[in-house]
């Protein structure tokens, strides 16, 4: 593995991701604004928030493969080219169908860059620093997402028929700050951080790697908590509008929610090591499960402000800890494999669970998609109660008879550490 003593590379990183981050975050709210403006329905919103996910859905695997074996750089300025675009063109676009194209290409953009970004950091960390870069990466991209949404909220206004041309400068806007993280990114991968192709790990079979105990679970668990994310972002301004409440109070309160995800984040390791990991992930995706069923009621604004906090704060314990479940439960040698089956999964979700919920809401109003996370949060816990991990695991398998099977242990370049290897957006 390539490691350096200074890590301003993480942070340049770090701020790019950030900025990225925050432009996508902008833009998803307010693509929701401009899309009923321009006479979309809760079908329509849901399906344009699932073609988002559509192209990244075919993409991640190849992706992964590519960035396991070759450099990882090229990926972040594509990544934020595609993002940039897909949030400008959307604000322009004149009918639904133009906009969710444009989503897409948001998305695929999305994609690139977490891929690149995120195998920069497993190549370029020692084994005792990845828990703490990857921390602060995640971090950042938490504080882009609470830095969007608020950002959107100020922008879009429903006042006197002005939703159609707010939400446009917002989505402009967004292009702009996206634009700003490729200052950030020069020199940030090191040339010799590439795997060695007598290195290159051996293919597993997909059958075998799925049918090891712990990956299904934590495909879904990962998968449910990201469909909560993203349809808590794309539906909350649907749920205002029929409540009357305002934009900016809305990109508030998805902002609180990321607030709270960030909060998590620093307090994880202590709540490992106090609950354990498997009950941990079950008691979460339980508390999220009821908590999205208390979105679905009519609740004042300061009851889902409380009830929004609280979710934000489960969801973020969801993503790193079944990536840690997917890691341990797979195959020696097929990690990265079921990693990025894993970012498929997620990527599925993202398709099919908005486009899920868009009926949902047709057919029973608004506020139904939540009932649907509740269930699905719910399923998840359930299959969280029955992954197993070593008892006060950290994402490391023990030394000793553990190590014998952990590819992580190698001391040259480590290409199963690939990009899927940690959350996609938290």
């Amino acid at each position: 593995m390539t490691v350096t003593g200074s890590r301003s590379w993480l942070l340049r990183l770090v701020i790019a991701f950030g900025f990225a981050q925050a432009a996508v975050s902008m833009a998803r709210p307010a693509v929701s604004y401009r899309a009923l403006s321009l006479g979309a329905d809760e079908r329509a919103v849901g399906v344009i928030a699932g073609v988002y996910a559509l192209l990244p859905l075919f993409a991640a695997v190849p992706l992964g493969r590519r960035t396991d074996h070759g450099r990882c750089a090229p990926l972040l300025p594509v990544g934020v080219v595609l993002i940039s675009g897909g949030c400008a063109f959307s604000g322009t676009a004149g009918s639904l169908t133009a906009m969710a194209a444009w989503s897409g290409v948001m998305g695929l953009g999305h994609l690139c860059f977490v891929i690149g970004a995120q195998s920069i950091v497993a190549r370029q960390s020692a084994p005792d620093e990845q828990d703490r870069n990857f921390g602060h990466f995640t971090i950042g991209a938490s504080f882009g997402q609470l830095v969007g949404p608020v950002a959107a909220g100020f922008l879009v206004s429903g006042e006197d028929g002005a939703m159609g041309r707010t939400s446009a400068l917002a989505l402009v806007v967004s292009a702009a700050v996206g634009a700003v993280s490729l200052t950030s990114l020069w020199r940030i991968e090191h040339r010799t951080s590439g795997a060695p192709a007598r290195e290159r790990p051996r293919k597993v079979p997909v059958r075998r790697i799925l049918g090891a105990r712990g990956v299904p679970a934590g495909i879904f668990i990962s998968l449910a908590v990201l469909s909560a994310t993203d349809i808590l972002t794309a539906y909350l301004p649907v749920i205002g509008e029929h409540r009357g409440i305002a934009p900016a109070t809305v990109g508030l309160l998805l902002s609180l929610r990321a607030a709270a995800t960030i909060a998590c984040r620093l307090v994880m390791t202590p709540m490992i090591r106090l609950l354990g990991r498997t009950a941990l992930m079950a008691v979460t995706c339980l508390l999220g499960a009821l908590l999205c069923g208390g979105i679905a009621l009519p609740v004042p604004v300061w009851g889902l402000a409380v009830m929004l906090a609280a979710l934000g704060f489960c969801l973020g314990v969801g993503q790193p800890l079944s990536m840690t479940t997917v890691v341990q439960a797979a195959p020696a040698g097929a990690r990265s494999t079921a990693l990025a089956l894993r970012l498929t999964g997620n990527r599925l979700g993202q398709v099919a669970a908005p486009a899920s919920a868009g009926v949902i809401a047709g057919v029973a109003g608004p506020a139904a998609p939540f009932a649907m996370l509740g269930l699905l949060l719910l399923v998840a816990a359930g299959l969280g109660m029955r992954t197993s991990t070593p008892p006060g695991g950290t994402g490391v398998r023990p030394s000793g008879g553990g190590s014998r099977s952990h590819p992580g242990a190698v001391r040259r370049p480590q290409p199963q550490h690939s990009p899927e290897s940690f959350p996609d957006r938290e």
